[in-house]
């Protein structure tokens, strides 16, 4: 292919990618299937890496990320982001509409009302038609230059295309989560030990602000988009809403043009429980005189502006009995206590339990059982009990509850780490609900994906004292599955099948499923990279674990405290005798020059131009060798910003010559 024809695919592929993304995003349908759109994709990444002088400002490639962003360029706003005064009753909304009144002195106007979205502010900047810059609210007169995060946000339009595209314009929204892939990312964070994120809008906003684009993809973030500012010819907000759909911005059907307040209260109304159906979290109503004349007269107070306000629903909470407490087993040994409740309903379902997180939280509510709780229902899955009815508490009620000190499913003692708020069984081996968790997220789609296996299976070859373990699958027989209940010939075959194919799964992959505490699908990639087969993995003393990427003390300690166990080590071994994948299928690096060839590397801190794996990359291609921690062998500490001082001190102390990433890039031109 000649450059001009690559030139040619190029631009033709940015297009109808672009396309298929606006149907899907924008306008809920698809001409192609998954499969379709992924190697179109995947031939446009190809194509811009060997080609990248062609690379289109809208390439949707950006939608996968890629970047890293070391520090957040600080942008001023052209136009302040203010906040807006907020109210909580009627009585107060129908003063803001007398000083409305008041302020056009008796002229007709209209109000524009908007579900206030629990999420990040954001404002999009676009010149010629394309995103320029998406910046933070910050402090409102300026904020973070998060432009490379915002790009892997698939319904933020990279490119504008219809009439009438004025050269520059602003555009306001709210960057959120929507509530499954929050409620599937909590999930998977327990399925690894750790804590579940507080809430969804939190969580958004860490996102937002993280320094590694790919991640940030990998978050699938969400955005509604509700103004528009800039020389746009529009006389009125609804104007500008209907140019904003027109252009294919994501902007929530949730608005409503109302002729006066009553017509507001309506409004509030009507959505005060139906809003608990949309997609994401909301917290109120945000009012606004329509015509953007009158906003303009109207003007603004030193915080706020005077043609705009914010009504905010009230937490829905409810008081229920309750009727006792249970206790949940999770893969990680985790005990998590359960309030039972004399069902309620609130927030559009029947709530019948509540969580109550750990001991902590139930010494300070000091329940008892035939309390009456306040119970809310947040962004969570499980709503929470907030506090005691303390005015129905009767005098007979029974004593105060204690957290269990034995595990309700087997009975062992249960054990508190130090700095941790839960309980755990430490019996992994004979547990059950441990031993079935475990097996569940070894089967996992982001696992080694054995889909024809589920929990009610997994349940059966459990009780059958058929599997007791991940390694136990890959011994079953026809005869043993035959004896599980809805199998037949057809499904027997399927799950062998699935159980066969999963020997083809890549090592980053196997890493993740054989459930080491703490070590996510990202950290298990980053692991499987730097050490490339399990036996330098497993050998890795604590000090070398440290120096890995995205692998700090917590981590480190959880790995290699796995690997000196010796039930994981005799199932390590059994999972490799089945055929599975323990050595990573990424290629070395091809070598392009012996400029450092017999210097050896340590990589430590944070860099501006480079991740910690690209200058890995660079040393081995150009005949360096990697070590992994400090010693009297060591050539060069490569040190970046925030190296951890001990290692520093080491290198002085034995005489490294500690080296910058400028001196890095000055040796590699042989300087």
């Amino acid at each position: 292919m000649t450059a001009a024809q690559a030139q040619k695919e190029i631009i033709a592929l940015t297009e109808k990618i672009n396309y298929h993304n606006t149907l899907y995003y924008q306008q809920n349908r698809t001409e192609i299937s998954d499969y379709e759109f992924d190697q179109l994709l995947e031939k446009l990444i190809q194509l811009e890496k060997e080609y990248p002088q062609f690379k289109q400002q809208d390439s949707p490639t950006q939608r996968v990320g890629g970047t890293i962003t070391k520090e957040f360029e600080t942008v001023y706003h052209k136009y302040p982001m203010l906040s807006l005064s907020n109210t909580y009753s009627e009585e107060e909304l129908a003063d803001f509409d007398k000083r409305v009144a008041k302020g056009l002195e008796g002229e007709p106007y209209e109000y524009f009302c908007e579900l206030k979205f629990d999420g990040v502010s954001i404002s999009l900047t676009y010149e010629n038609g394309v995103l320029a810059r998406g910046v933070t609210r910050g402090d409102g007169v300026r904020g973070d230059n998060v432009t490379n995060n915002v790009k892997t946000i698939r319904n933020v339009p990279l490119r504008i295309t219809g009439k009438n595209i004025p050269p520059a314009f602003e555009v306001r929204g709210e960057i959120f989560l929507p509530k499954n892939v929050f409620n599937q990312l909590n999930k998977e964070r327990e399925d690894i030990g750790e804590e579940r994120y507080a809430n969804a809008r939190n969580t958004a906003a860490g996102t937002v602000k993280m320094q590694d684009s790919t991640e940030v993809a990998k978050r699938k973030l969400d955005c509604y988009v509700y103004s528009l500012l800039g020389d746009t010819g529009s006389s009125s907000h609804a104007q500008s809403i209907q140019m904003l759909e027109s252009w294919n911005f994501n902007v929530s059907q949730t608005y409503k043009k109302c002729k006066n307040i009553n017509e507001v209260f309506e409004y509030i109304r009507h959505w005060e429980t139906k809003r608990l159906e949309l997609p994401l979290e909301t917290d109120g109503v945000v009012i606004k005189v329509n015509s953007l004349e009158q906003q303009e007269r109207l003007g603004f107070t030193a915080k706020s502006p005077r043609f705009a306000i914010a009504y905010k629903y009230k937490a829905q909470s409810i008081s229920t009995r309750l009727n006792g407490v249970t206790y949940q087993v999770g893969r990680t040994g985790a005990v998590t206590p359960v309030a039972e409740l004399q069902p309620v309903f609130l927030a559009g379902t029947t709530v019948k339990r509540a969580s109550l997180h750990n001991a902590n939280e139930i010494e300070r509510l000091q329940l008892h059982i035939g309390d009456y709780v306040f119970v809310e229902k947040g962004g969570e899955i499980i709503p929470k009990v907030t506090g005691v009815d303390h005015e129905k508490r009767k005098s007979n009620t029974t004593q105060p509850i204690t957290y269990i000190d034995k595990c309700p499913e087997c009975g062992t003692k249960l054990i508190r780490y130090e700095g941790e708020a839960a309980h755990y069984c430490p019996n992994i081996t004979g547990c059950a609900p441990q031993i079935k968790g475990r097996i569940e997220h070894f089967i996992q789609r982001k696992a080694m994906d054995i889909d024809s296996l589920g929990e009610r299976t997994i349940d059966q070859l459990y009780k059958l004292d058929l599997v007791k373990s991940p390694a136990d699958l890959y011994d079953l027989k026809r005869e043993d599955i035959l004896k599980l209940e809805g199998f037949k010939d057809k499904s027997v075959t399927n799950l062998l099948g699935g159980i066969e194919q999963s020997k083809n799964t890549p090592f980053e992959s196997v890493l993740f499923a054989i459930g080491i505490r703490y070590v996510g699908r990202t950290v298990a990639e980053k692991l499987a990279r730097y050490f490339r087969n399990i036996d330098k993995l497993a050998n890795a003393s604590y000090e070398e674990l440290v120096q890995a990427p995205e692998v700090g003390e917590k981590i480190a300690q959880s790995v290699f405290e796995f690997f000196r166990n010796p039930e994981n080590q005799r199932e390590i071994q059994r999972l490799r005798k089945a055929g599975l994948k323990f050595e990573s299928d990424l290629k070395e690096p091809e070598k392009e020059s012996d400029i450092l060839a017999n210097k050896s590397f340590v990589i430590s801190g944070v860099f501006e131009r480079y991740e910690r794996e690209d200058l890995q990359d660079l040393i081995l291609k150009n005949g360096g060798r990697i070590l992994s921690g400090v010693s009297g062998k060591l050539d060069y500490l490569l040190a970046g910003d925030n190296m951890g001082p001990s290692k520093r001190e080491k290198a002085e102390k034995l005489g490294v010559t500690i080296i910058s990433e400028a001196d890095f890039e000055k040796m590699l031109k042989g300087q």
